[in-house]
């Protein structure tokens, strides 16, 4: 077989996985997607694992080994995502990427740095509530 039919499916299942993580708002279908990314590049590690090994005399299988090792992260990731997202949608109630901002960046943003808004507030709600009791 040539180097060329697992290059092509492998660029294809990239560009695949490129356009879930670009596109997608779902956490869990970006997730879905980084795996498509990594099973890629598994794809390309042991394919030319293979096309080096009939070139070469010695032969260490490092392509496959390494797709080993891509193989073991990918789990522990997917893992550890997933938990993060379940966590955030017990918390949030969705699982929207766009939806989920910090509440800093959800502030109004009138808050000032010298102090005297908070304190004619508090100054105004105090004499609010005397004229109110008399």
């Amino acid at each position: 077989m040539h180097l060329a039919y697992p290059a092509v499916l492998s660029a294809l299942l990239f560009c695949t996985g490129l356009y879930g993580v670009l596109a997608r708002r779902n956490a869990i279908l970006v997730l879905m997607s980084v795996e498509l990314m990594l099973n890629a590049v598994n794809l390309n590690l042991v394919a030319f694992d293979v096309w080096l090994s009939k070139t070469a005399q010695d032969t260490l299988h490092s392509g496959q080994a390494l797709t080993l090792f891509t193989i073991a992260i990918a789990a522990a990731e997917i893992g550890i995502g997933l938990a993060i997202v379940l966590a955030v949608y017990r918390n949030r109630g969705t699982s929207d990427i766009d939806k989920l901002r910090d509440t800093a960046e959800t502030d109004d943003g009138d808050d000032s740095d010298d102090g005297h808004d908070a304190h004619e507030s508090a100054a105004s709600t105090t004499a609010e509530k005397a004229e109110a009791t008399a």
